[in-house]
């Protein structure tokens, strides 16, 4: 019986590990580094905004002229 012995290297975190030819790393760096997921948000959120302003301000509108057409209305008669 013959006992072979195999060295072996312990790798820790502060050991160099270059992974950037390996395609899941090329795509997790793609993915980190792409913004336009974040800027469509942002985009959504401005017209949410833009339409609760649009919705406040016609509302607003709508009983100033309501009152304004009531009071026509009564001088006509």
């Amino acid at each position: 019986m013959t006992l072979q012995f195999v060295r072996v290297k312990t790798i820790t975190c502060s050991d160099n590990i270059s992974l950037g030819s390996h395609p899941m790393s090329k795509l997790l760096s793609r993915f980190v580094k792409d913004e336009s997921g974040a800027t469509a948000i942002e985009y959504g959120l401005i017209a949410a905004g833009i339409s609760v302003a649009i919705i406040a301000t016609v509302q607003a509108l709508g009983t100033n002229l309501n009152t304004t057409f009531s009071n026509v209305s009564t001088a006509i008669k």
